[in-house]
């Protein structure tokens, strides 16, 4: 009678240790997940604005058909910003990479199609290339078409 009432009911020291350890290494797979995010967020973010620059060069027909290297504000000096904007492109240094990926000269398909009396005297030619635009940070790349 006496040893039901001295013993008490309670975690032994092995228990407790395996629920500590348990505890921290799903204290620990969490951390890790968020730091995965931050580094995949700031990722994206990066990219993002890479991108946005490379629609600069989508919105001039004067460059990205050559090798360059210049600021951010070159790109957009035909658009009306705000000055602090075209401040803090002026500080952005981005190198434009151009390469001739391929040639169509449609002038050829032309002269199968109709006879040498009744070929125009126009000739299309099409130049595919790849204009590439590299910050500090990233680089962004989009395919061109140039009509000669």
């Amino acid at each position: 009678m006496n040893n039901n009432v001295n013993s008490k009911e309670a975690f032994t020291l092995i228990e407790v240790m395996v629920a500590v350890m348990i505890v921290s290494v799903v204290i620990l797979a969490l951390i890790q997940m968020y730091a995965n995010n931050i580094h995949v967020f700031l990722s994206l973010q990066k990219q993002t604005k890479t991108n946005q620059y490379s629609s600069f060069i989508i919105g001039s027909e004067q460059f990205g058909l050559e090798n360059k290297s210049t600021s951010l504000d070159e790109l957009v000096r035909d658009f009306d910003l705000h000055d602090d904007l075209r401040q803090k492109l002026k500080e952005i240094k981005v190198e434009l990479l151009y390469t001739e990926l391929d040639t169509i000269d449609l002038s050829e398909s032309n002269s199968e199609d109709t006879s040498s009396d009744t070929q125009s005297a126009s000739t299309i030619v099409l130049e595919v290339g790849r204009s590439i635009l590299k910050t500090e940070n990233a680089s962004s790349s989009l395919l061109r078409l140039k009509i000669q």
